[in-house]
C-alpha cells in the first residue's frame, strides 16, 4: 500500500499523473496495480486526503550524473476508485506525534507532515485500514 502527497490541481479528476515524485519509505517500490490513497498538498491548497485509486502505470526516473545523494522519483498515473467523505489533514494527524506509539495516524503524520515535502511513500496494512475508514 502507498500514498502520496502532491499537487492535485482536480480532486474530483477520475484519473491522476503524478510526475518525477520524491519517494520515501519504500515508495519507489510503487507498481501497476498497487492501491494508493492521495492527499492534496496542504502546501499548495489542498484539503489533505482527497481520493483511493490504484496505479494503471509507473515509470522510474534516471538519477542526474554528478550528484551524489538524490532521492529516487517516480511518476504514476492513478485511476480514482473512491472519494474521501471526512477531512484528514495536517491539522488532524498534528496531536499524533509520539513517534513510538504505533498507531496509523502517527505513522501518517511522521510521513507526509514532519517534513513540507510532497512525496510517495510506502505505508503499513494498519495505515491503509486506518485510511479505508475515510471512504
Amino acid at each position: 500500500m502507498f500514498a502520496i502527497k502532491a499537487e492535485v490541481s482536480d480532486p474530483c479528476a477520475e484519473t491522476f499523473a503524478f510526475s518525477a515524485q520524491k519517494t520515501m519509505y519504500s515508495g519507489k517500490q510503487i507498481a501497476k496495480g498497487d492501491t494508493t490513497f492521495v492527499f492534496a498538498s496542504e502546501n499548495e491548497g489542498g484539503p489533505g486526503l482527497i481520493a483511493g485509486g490504484v496505479v494503471t502505470s509507473t515509470k522510474a526516473i534516471a538519477k542526474k550524473r554528478g550528484i551524489a545523494r538524490q532521492t529516487p522519483r517516480v511518476s504514476i498515473t492513478m485511476r480514482r476508485t473512491a472519494l474521501a467523505k471526512r477531512r484528514l489533514g495536517r491539522s488532524e494527524l498534528r496531536v499524533f506525534s509520539d513517534w513510538k506509539d504505533s498507531r496509523p495516524e502517527t505513522e501518517l503524520n511522521f510521513k507526509f507532515y514532519r517534513q513540507a515535502t510532497n512525496k510517495i511513500a510506502g505505508i503499513s496494512d494498519q495505515a491503509a485500514a486506518f485510511l479505508r475508514g475515510f471512504f
